[in-house]
């Protein structure tokens, strides 16, 4: 992430599992989508290392498996 010009990191974080759409509020600023395979993918801006960690924190304190986080690049807020 490059945050002297305003940058935001983007993940994909891959869950096991469907959640509802109403986890959203609950993942600020992440778009859930269910898959057919029975996953959900969160899609979002992270600012930085701190609050991806305190986001990962928030999917280990639902108790879903964690599949994958991947960084997607980076968009302007």
């Amino acid at each position: 992430m490059n945050r002297e010009n305003g940058d935001l990191a983007r993940y994909e974080i891959r869950l096991r599992g469907q959640l509802e759409e109403s986890w959203s509020d609950w993942f600020e600023g992440f778009t859930l989508t269910g898959t057919v395979d029975g996953t959900t993918v969160l899609t979002g801006p992270v600012i930085d290392q701190a609050a991806l960690h305190g986001l990962l924190r928030r999917v280990s304190d639902l108790g879903v498996t964690l599949i994958s986080v991947k960084a997607l690049g980076s968009r302007h807020p």
